[in-house]
C-alpha cells in the first residue's frame, strides 16, 4: 500500500506548487504537568523531522514551521509523550500540552546482598565505556549551532537607577522582557549565534571548526577579536566519558569517571523511557561537598549502559570563588558506528562576587546535527584548527531564523530585540569603548590605537621622569600591514628613545609573517634573554621602575628582520637577522684582544646575529585577532617545546664577536587526578664561545614583593651568570585536596600550593678572564659577576592561595648558597590572582 500512497503524495505536492511549500505556521503555547506546574526545557517537535523547539524554564515555547503538518508532539524526561492533532489552518496557533508520568517498569535486577544497586549499573558503564565513548570513533564531524547569552541579574535599586542600566531596563520593559521572581530587572548585555561545521580526528587528536556565520547583539566585542571567534563548539567539548571536565579553568571530576566510587554516591531512583530508550535514572552526589564535582541526575541505557542524558550542577559548597551556579544538561544519541555523540548541550554559569551583590549569568546552548562518522581526512586538513569565513559577519536579515536548528522562545526573541536596540544607545557605546581600552591597553582612534597607555609615564634613576607616546595601526588601516612606532624622553638623562616595528602578513593560512624592528632605548643586562620569564606584568613593571642600577642598565640599539611561518600544525619556524649595539651605563670593560692584564679594553660592543627558532605545540590553538596578532586559547595537554640557535657573526656590520648559543625550553601542565595539577618548566642552554658576561645567561632573580613563577624568587638581580645551565621550575596546585577535608579550614575555601626551583650552571675560565676585575686606567674595581658552583641553586616554597578569594601568600626557603653576602634565606611574597 505504501508504494501506491507515496507517489500520489509526491504528485500532490508538485501540483500544489510554490504557494503550498511556502506556507508558514507559527505555534506557541505552554507545557505543564497534570498539577499545572510548568515542565521546563520540554521538547516540541514534528515526528520524523528535525523541526521543533525547546521550551524555556517556564514551559513556554514558540517556533515556526514551513509546510503542512498534522500533529505536534511534546515530550520531556520522566513524562509520557503527548501528541496533538492540528486542525486549524491559521497562520498563528496556540497549542498547550499537559504531560503525565512516563515511568516504565523493568525486569528484576539481581544484585549482591547489601550492595547498592546503582553500583552494579556503574560497573556496567565502566565495562561498556570503550564501545560507547566518542573517542573510539576514528573521526567524526557535524553541523553546530551555538547560542550564547550574557545577562546581569540581582540589580539593587540604587544601581539600576544609573543612566546606562536605566536606559537598558526601560527598553526591556517597553518590549515586555520578563523580570526575575523578585521583580528586579534581568538586563541582557550580549548575545551571539554561531553556525559552523566541526571536524575531529581522534588518533592523533586533531580538531577543526569552520565558522560560516556569526551574529552578535548588544555590547559585543569587536568583529574579528579573539572573543568573537571562539564562541562556536570548538571550546565547548563536553565529554563526560573523560575523567575530568575542564570548566572556567578548573578540573571537575565526571560522574561517570573511571574512579567514580571514590568521588560520588549513587542512588537508583527509577526506570523510564527517554525518547526511544529504556534508561536507569541515577541520582549522583559528591562524597565531599567541597570537591569540584557534580550533583544531579544521569540516565543510563539499560541495554548498552551508555550515558543517554545528564542533568547536573555543581554544589554551592564547592571550593570555587565568585561562582553562584554551574549547571549542565546534555542529551546524547548513538551513531551508526556505535559510540554516542551529544545532540544538545545547555550550560549555565552564574557569577556573583558576594552573596547580595549584582551577578552575571551566562547561558550557552549548542545543538549538533548532521553527524558523519569515521570519514578520515588528511592530517594537513587540520593544520588550521579555526577557520572563520571572510563573510562570516555579513549576515543577511532573517538568515539565522531560517537556518538555526531550533526555535527561539518568545523571551529569547525579545532579548535579541532589546540588545539590538540598546546597542545604539550612546551610553552603551561608551561602555564598550571603555571596556576595550581596559582589556587591550590601547585607545582606539580610527585607523590607529594609541598606547600602550600603561607605558605613557614611568620613572627610574637613570632617566628620571620618562614620558612615552606611541600607537599601532589597526586592521581598519590594513589587514596585512601593521606599524607600531613610539617616542620617549627621559628628563634626567636628556635622551630621546624611539622604536618602530613593521609587520607584514604574507599568508594567513600558514601565518607567514615578516617583521622589521628598529629600537633605541634603555635596557638592563639582568633582563636580557629572559623573555620567557617576564610573564608577570606587575613584576616586569616593578623591574623597570625605580633604582635599576643593580640590574646593570645599558643603552641598546637593535635592528632586526625576521620571518616566521607555521610549517605544519603546531610547528612554528622563525628565522631572524639582528644587529645590536650596546653602550653600558655602569662601569664595565672587556679585553678586545688576548684576555690578560695590559691588553686593550673597551666598554661598547656590537653584535650581528642569525637566530633560528623552532616551536612545537602539538595541540595548541592559535587565534588571530583584529590587531593582526595571535593568541593561544584552550587547554594544552601536551608539552610545548622551543629550541633556539643563535650564531654571532664576527666582522659583519661592525660586529665584535663570533659565538654560538643553544637554548631549550619545555613547558607543560599535568593533571594528577585528585592530587591537583602540576606545572613545570625546563630551561637549558649552552654557550661554547668566549664573550663578555652581558652575552651570557643572567638568571632572573626577584627583588620585588610580588611572587613570579618565572623567576628565582629568593635570588637577587644579576646574582648568578652561566654559559651552560639547566633549570627546573615546578609548581603544584593541590586545590582543595587536603583543605576540603579539614573541619575548620574547609569553610575558608583555602587552597594549598607547593613550589620547587632548581638551577645548575657554570662559567668557563675563558669567559671569566675576558672581563677585567679593575679598570686599567684608574685602578678602581669593576662590578664583577658570580657563577654557580657544584651545588645547584635550590629554593622551595609552600603557600596558601584563595585568601579572601584573590590573595596568594608564598613562604620561600633558600636551601643552597645561604652564606653569600646579602643572600635571603627566607622570604614571604604576595600575589593577586582572580581565580575561580
Amino acid at each position: 500500500m505504501r508504494f501506491v500512497i507515496l507517489p500520489v503524495l509526491l504528485l500532490l505536492l508538485l501540483l500544489m506548487g510554490p504557494t503550498a511549500r511556502a506556507q508558514r505556521v507559527s505555534f506557541s503555547g505552554r507545557i505543564t504537568e497534570t498539577n499545572g506546574q510548568p515542565v521546563p526545557f520540554a521538547s516540541v517537535f514534528v515526528r520524523g523531522t528535525s523541526q521543533g523547539a525547546t521550551a524555556d524554564e517556564n514551559g513556554r515555547y514558540q517556533f515556526t514551521l514551513t509546510g503542512a503538518v498534522d500533529t505536534l508532539t511534546a515530550s520531556a524526561i520522566g513524562f509520557a509523550p503527548v501528541g496533538k492533532a492540528i486542525t486549524s489552518t491559521a497562520a498563528r496557533q496556540t497549542l498547550n500540552f499537559v504531560l503525565g508520568s512516563g515511568s516504565v517498569s523493568l525486569g528484576e535486577v539481581v544484585v549482591r546482598p547489601y550492595e547498592n544497586p546503582a553500583y552494579r549499573i556503574m560497573r556496567r558503564v565502566d565495562a561498556n565505556r570503550r564501545r560507547n565513548q566518542k573517542t573510539e570513533l576514528t573521526a567524526y564531524d557535524y553541523d553546530s549551532y551555538a547560542r550564547n547569552e550574557l545577562l546581569i541579574n540581582n540589580l539593587p535599586d540604587q544601581l539600576s537607577r544609573r543612566k546606562l542600566l536605566r536606559q537598558i531596563t526601560a527598553v526591556a520593559d517597553t518590549l515586555g522582557l520578563e523580570r526575575d521572581a523578585n521583580g528586579r530587572p534581568v538586563v541582557p548585555i550580549f548575545a551571539s549565534e554561531v553556525l559552523s561545521h566541526y571536524y575531529q580526528n581522534n588518533e592523533p587528536l586533531r580538531q577543526r571548526e569552520e565558522v560560516s556565520k556569526t551574529q552578535m547583539h548588544g555590547a559585543a566585542p569587536r568583529e574579528g577579536s579573539v572573543v568573537s571567534q571562539i564562541m562556536g563548539s570548538s571550546f565547548q567539548d563536553w565529554d563526560f566519558y573523560r575523567n575530568w571536565i575542564r570548566i572556567v579553568g578548573k578540573d571537575f571530576i565526571s560522574p561517570i569517571a573511571e574512579g567514580w566510587k571514590f568521588s560520588y554516591e549513587y542512588e537508583l531512583q527509577d526506570s523510564l523511557m527517554v525518547g526511544d530508550d529504556y534508561c536507569y535514572k541515577l541520582k549522583v552526589t559528591p562524597r565531599r561537598p567541597q570537591d569540584l564535582a557534580f550533583k544531579g541526575t544521569i540516565w543510563i541505557t539499560t541495554d548498552t549502559y551508555a550515558l543517554r542524558k545528564l542533568d547536573v550542577e555543581v554544589s554551592t559548597q564547592a571550593n570555587l570563588n565568585f561562582i553562584e551556579q554551574i549547571a549542565v544538561r546534555q542529551e546524547l544519541a548513538p551513531t551508526e558506528a556505535g559510540p554516542w555523540l551529544p545532540t544538545i548541550t545547555r550550560f549555565v554559569i552564574g557569577i556573583r562576587p558576594s552573596k547580595g551583590s549584582t551577578g552575571v549569568l551566562a547561558r550557552i546552548s549548542t545543538v549538533y546535527t548532521n553527524f558523519q562518522v569515521n570519514q578520515t581526512r588528511p592530517l594537513a586538513f587540520y593544520d588550521k584548527p579555526l577557520e572563520v569565513a571572510a563573510d562570516a559577519y555579513d549576515v543577511p536579515p532573517g538568515y539565522f531564523a531560517a537556518n538555526r536548528p531550533d526555535s527561539l522562545s518568545r523571551q529569547e526573541q525579545l532579548t535579541l530585540i532589546v540588545l539590538d536596540t540598546v546597542r545604539q544607545l550612546p551610553a552603551v557605546r561608551s561602555m564598550m569603548e571603555l571596556a576595550d581600552i581596559v582589556v587591550n591597553g590601547y585607545y582606539p582612534l580610527g585607523k590607529v590605537d594609541l598606547g600602550p597607555l600603561l607605558a605613557t609615564v614611568g620613572y627610574n634613576n637613570i632617566e628620571g621622569l620618562r614620558l612615552r607616546v606611541g600607537f599601532r595601526t589597526s586592521t581598519e588601516w590594513s589587514r596585512y600591514w601593521q606599524l607600531r612606532p613610539y617616542l620617549a624622553y627621559g628628563f634626567q638623562d636628556g635622551r630621546f628613545k624611539y622604536g618602530l616595528r613593521v609587520q607584514r602578513i604574507i599568508d594567513r593560512r600558514h601565518w607567514t609573517v615578516a617583521n622589521f624592528e628598529h629600537r633605541h632605548d634603555i635596557d638592563q643586562v639582568a633582563l636580557l634573554d629572559n623573555d620567557y620569564a617576564l610573564e608577570n606584568p606587575l613584576f616586569e613593571a616593578a623591574a623597570r621602575l625605580g633604582n635599576i642600577s643593580n640590574s646593570r642598565p645599558l643603552l641598546r640599539d637593535v635592528t632586526s628582520v625576521s620571518v616566521q611561518s607555521d610549517l605544519f600544525r603546531g610547528f612554528i619556524q622563525r628565522v631572524m637577522l639582528r644587529r645590536q649595539q650596546f653602550q653600558p651605563l655602569y662601569p664595565f670593560l672587556y679585553y678586545t684582544q688576548e684576555a690578560r692584564p695590559g691588553s686593550p679594553t673597551t666598554a661598547d660592543f656590537t653584535l650581528s646575529e642569525v637566530i633560528v627558532e623552532s616551536r612545537y605545540a602539538r595541540d595548541e590553538v592559535l587565534v588571530a585577532n583584529n590587531q593582526n596578532r595571535r593568541t593561544a586559547v584552550g587547554l594544552k595537554r601536551w608539552p610545548v617545546f622551543t629550541v633556539r640557535y643563535t650564531l654571532g657573526l664576527n666582522n659583519l656590520l661592525g660586529s665584535d664577536f663570533r659565538y654560538q648559543k643553544f637554548n631549550l625550553l619545555i613547558d607543560h601542565s599535568l593533571r594528577l587526578g585528585q592530587l591537583g595539577r602540576t606545572t613545570y618548566r625546563v630551561d637549558a642552554g649552552y654557550i661554547p664561545s668566549t664573550v663578555p658576561y652581558p652575552l651570557l645567561k643572567s638568571h632572573l632573580g626577584n627583588q620585588s614583593f610580588f611572587y613570579n613563577a618565572g623567576a628565582y624568587n629568593l635570588m637577587r638581580f644579576f646574582e648568578f651568570v652561566s654559559d651552560r645551565y639547566a633549570g627546573l621550575q615546578l609548581e603544584h596546585q593541590f586545590g582543595g585536596f587536603l583543605t576540603n577535608s579539614l573541619p575548620l579550614i574547609k569553610q575558608l575555601n583555602w587552597r594549598l600550593v607547593g613550589t620547587t626551583n632548581l638551577l645548575w650552571g657554570s662559567v668557563s675560565d675563558a669567559n671569566r678572564r675576558i672581563t677585567p676585575t679593575t679598570d686599567p686606567a684608574t685602578g678602581q674595581p669593576l662590578p664583577a659577576f658570580q657563577s654557580l658552583g657544584r651545588l645547584p641553586y635550590a629554593e622551595v616554597g609552600y603557600g596558601v592561595e584563595n585568601i579572601f578569594k584573590i590573595v596568594r601568600v608564598d613562604f620561600l626557603h633558600r636551601l643552597t648558597y645561604r652564606n653569600r653576602p646579602e643572600a635571603r634565606t627566607f622570604g614571604v611574597k604576595l600575589s593577586l590572582k582572580f581565580s575561580l
